[in-house]
């Protein structure tokens, strides 16, 4: 069983940055003082997954397999750019995030594969981190839209780097890049948040379902990228 080897049960630091064992749940995260002072938007993803008992058990690399374009934790992983390890037959490999889910429902990894962990790279300096999502409900819903956002200032204030990416708005998470390359040599002012905004919008590729339209959900994508971007601008300046 994943609990009973050690490592999958671990947060370590690593190169600067974190590995997070594969059965590490995110009631776990969440209490990690480090991780969540580096990486707040991952957190925030994970700490979305189900209710608060099931935190006690659920997993960033299950909701990852478990291959739901909705799922909370992804969109913030992409944004991070964090490396999935996967473990099989033929030996270890590390694959991007965004290469694990194919499709609703399937993923990449071959027969007799599992993942063993997730490895977040070193924060840069004035980097900041944010993830949120739209429900109907207050709680304990699946999101209609989700979306991740890590950026980097450089010692000037200008947006140095930036990665986008939308959850629920397609068949898998959407890395958002024209929506990133919006935010990047700017300082995030009100009319970068527009073009933010609106990149994002168009990157979206929603359906009309219970939840919500498609043209609703690719509106509500444009109000999150700029409501989530102003988080991660202000906690890359330490305002937050």
């Amino acid at each position: 069983m994943s609990s009973e080897i050690a490592e999958m049960c671990e947060i370590n630091q690593e190169d600067g940055g974190w590995r997070i064992g594969a059965a590490v749940p995110s009631a776990q995260m969440n209490e990690h003082a480090g991780l969540k002072a580096d990486w707040p938007g991952i957190v925030e993803g994970a700490d979305l997954i189900g209710s608060t008992q099931i935190q006690g058990r659920a997993t960033m690399a299950g909701n990852l397999c478990n291959a739901g374009p909705a799922a909370d934790s992804v969109p913030a992983m992409v944004a991070a750019g964090a490396i999935v390890r996967v473990a099989g037959p033929s030996g270890s490999r590390d694959v991007p995030v965004e290469d694990i889910p194919t499709a609703p429902g399937k993923t990449s990894l071959a027969k007799g594969e599992l993942v063993t962990s997730i490895f977040l790279p070193a924060k840069p300096p004035r980097s900041g981190s944010a993830y949120l999502r739209f429900i109907p409900r207050t709680e304990m819903d699946i999101a209609v839209v989700g979306v991740g956002i890590t950026l980097t200032l450089d010692e000037a204030g200008t947006i140095a780097a930036a990665s986008v990416a939308l959850g629920a708005v397609g068949p898998k998470v959407i890395k958002a890049d024209t929506a990133a390359k919006t935010l990047i040599g700017t300082k995030g002012d009100e009319s970068t948040l527009e073009k933010l905004a609106a990149a994002a919008s168009a990157a979206a590729t929603p359906i009309d379902d219970k939840r919500g339209t498609a043209e609703f959900r690719k509106d509500v994508t444009g109000v999150l990228a700029r409501r989530t971007a102003k988080i991660a601008l202000a906690r890359a300046k330490g305002e937050a």
